[in-house]
């Protein structure tokens, strides 16, 4: 198979490296020659400046859409529209507008798109998604996140200032570059009914975009949520709770583990009336040994070479991918005229 790559940032050029591990050799670079990294290990590969250019000459089997999000629908509704399959970095736009060029093009040539919510792959949140879907904290009541990084140490090498995640014009903000966790919090709990949200530029980084969210959600099935984000906390942290009518499960990026505190047989008892055997200890599920980082990414990769290959369905499609960016639009929304947001 072939595969052409849009953006060669720091996140393409994992991809490249996934790709290559893979033994997946047949690869394109398209780019417009602004990043800030080495060129070392782009040697030797075809680049491309011209994107219809580039589909009509090499006919790529996939596309991996890696570039700043306001160019990713510019790359990706081309790139369906000459049947390739596409990784779709996250979020998969700056907007609303053009999403349903995509969803067109998709579904009329037969793409397949899987967006690349990588935290899906990360053992501890699998792990979490199990433990919820088989009823071992019950019912689920609230779910909260707290997600802080400090811009500028997400990539030393170049003044952050200059970033994507830094900038309206290329699609940045908190709430747009951190939004994993408006995937993953409805993938474990549930469809969200509706939506606040508090933004704003609070710390001292130089940036034009907000840097600080405070958001509450109501799923549909009654459970209420929360998720702090920001821009600004050091040292990082990134973590999140699942209270539910029979226990509790955390997980900590810290460590990667997964916690469960199943409640004890006697507080069950009283609160149910029924003689109930359960632990009243936390239990953890740590990483697998020798884990690191990058195998989540791997594992994407592999997942999304079986997709191209037409082995498997995308764990994360571009359904999902439009949920999460209407939730994030929500959040803007709310922001903006200080109002509740009901989703359709």
């Amino acid at each position: 198979m072939k595969y052409l790559i849009a953006g060669l940032g720091s996140v393409g050029r994992r991809h490249m490296r996934n790709l290559i591990a893979l033994g997946e050799k047949d690869i394109v670079l398209y780019r417009t020659r602004k990043a800030t990294m080495p060129e070392d290990e782009l040697a030797g590969y075809p680049v491309e400046t011209d994107l219809l250019e580039a589909l009509k000459k090499h006919k790529p089997d996939a596309v991996i859409v890696a570039n700043p999000t306001s160019l990713h629908l510019q790359t990706a509704v081309p790139a369906a529209e000459a049947g390739c399959h596409i990784l779709l970095e996250k979020p998969i736009s700056g907007s609303l507008e053009e999403i349903s060029q995509l969803e067109s093009a998709v579904q009329k040539s037969g793409s397949k798109v899987l967006v690349a919510y990588q935290f899906r792959f990360h053992p501890g949140m699998l792990h979490a998604k199990k433990l919820i879907s088989d009823g071992e904290i019950g019912r689920v009541i609230s779910a909260h996140v707290h997600f802080g990084e400090y811009l500028p140490a997400w990539h030393p090498w170049e003044d952050y200032r200059q970033g994507y995640a830094a900038r309206a014009d290329l699609g940045g903000g908190v709430v747009l570059t951190q939004c994993h966790s408006l995937d993953y919090l409805p993938w474990l709990v549930g469809k969200v009914k509706s939506v606040w949200g508090f933004t704003g530029k609070i710390s001292d980084l130089e940036v034009d975009v907000e840097d600080t969210a405070e958001i509450g959600l109501r799923f549909e099935s009654g459970a209420l949520g929360n998720l702090h984000l920001d821009f600004n906390q050091q040292p990082p942290a990134h973590r999140f709770e699942v209270i539910g009518t029979k226990g509790t499960i955390k997980w900590d990026l810290s460590d990667g583990a997964t916690r469960i505190y199943r409640a004890s047989a006697e507080s069950l008892a009283i609160s149910t009336g029924r003689d109930i055997k359960a632990g009243g200890e936390w239990e953890a599920y740590p990483l697998p040994e020798g884990w690191e980082r990058n195998v989540m990414f791997l594992d994407q990769m592999k997942h999304f070479v079986d997709v191209v290959n037409g082995k498997a369905e995308p764990i994360c499609p571009l359904e999902d991918g439009v949920r999460a960016m209407k939730l994030i639009f929500a959040v803007h929304e709310s922001q903006r005229t200080e109002k509740l947001v009901h989703l359709s």
